[in-house]
């Protein structure tokens, strides 16, 4: 398969689905609606709701049914961003070589969009109701709040930010990735499959498939910020080493590193094995993302 064109076409519809399910920015007050739209439409891959798609897929859904739910994945990822760049935390500046939330609305602005968008986030996936059994959008709320919360995402960032300037072991490094970015990519292959009424061996192999892309994606971002192009990331590299944050490369170096990325792409791919073709899509975008560049 052509896995840019599955991805590019999958993106176009996650957008249009987005321009959709959020205010306009025409609606008062104008600034927020301004403000969440900027940074949700400011670029990006949509991995992650194309993964609650390619999920659904793969246990026999589709994305009509489930794409109120990527969409929120997508928002929540949003949000965490418009957050992460803010001063008190990752102090950037750009953001997919566009000014970061903050440098154009101003820090209150940002975190109130960034709080909208999370909060939105749990209005649309509701939207699946009339799709989808309603005992199945609870179990999916439950997953989000968890992905994203204390025990998830959010703790991943705490424990990140505390690891600042200080020696970790392995076992708290693989904590933060795990919970900073892995959590999310969790979420939206448990997602799709749980709207999808996958069984619990779907459900297993695909949240096994997650833990396993979810490191490699953060380790080759790792290694991206010390040796990719800085104008392919739309942000400056070298963060991480000037932050002295916790990182692949600090622990292991570059080298292993990326060896350690290639493993986690090739688990990722074993552990969806005994699912069918269907589930093509997954294995090949496990294969390119191992490979990005930005």
């Amino acid at each position: 398969m052509d896995i840019k064109e599955y991805l590019r076409a999958k993106r176009e519809i996650v957008e249009k689905a987005l321009d959709l399910y959020l205010p306009g920015d025409d609606v008062e007050p104008k600034i927020v609606h301004e403000a969440m739209r900027y940074s949700v439409f400011a670029g990006g891959k949509r991995i992650r709701p194309i993964l609650v798609i390619a999920s659904a897929e793969a246990v026999g859904g589709n994305e009509e049914t489930v794409l109120p739910a990527a969409c929120a994945l997508e928002m929540i990822h949003t949000y965490s961003l418009i957050h992460d760049d803010l001063p008190a935390m990752d102090n950037d500046d750009y953001r997919r070589g566009k000014p970061t939330n903050h440098k154009v609305f101003g820090e209150a602005v940002a975190i109130l969009a960034g709080d909208a968008l999370l909060t939105h986030a749990f209005g649309v996936i509701t939207r699946c109701s009339g799709k989808v059994d309603d005992n199945r959008i609870i179990m999916v709320i439950r997953e989000l709040s968890e992905a994203a919360g204390s025990t998830g995402m959010v703790g991943g960032q705490v424990v990140d930010i505390l690891s600042e300037g200080r020696e970790i072991n392995h076992e708290e490094l693989l904590f933060i990735h795990r919970h900073k970015t892995g959590c999310l990519f969790r979420a939206a292959l448990r997602t799709g499959a749980i709207l999808s009424g996958a069984n619990d061996d779907q459900l297993e192999a695909l949240t096994a498939y997650a833990e396993h892309l979810g490191l490699a994606f953060q380790i080759i971002d790792d290694v991206l910020d010390i040796a990719g192009d800085a104008e392919k990331l739309g942000k400056k590299t070298g963060s991480d080493i000037k932050k002295q944050k916790a990182t692949y490369p600090a622990l292991y170096g570059l080298e292993k590193s990326k060896e350690l990325a290639v493993k986690e792409i090739e688990s990722a791919v074993e552990s969806i094995k005994d699912l069918g073709a269907a589930a093509d899509p997954l294995r090949e975008i496990a294969f390119y993302l191992g490979k990005r560049d930005s």
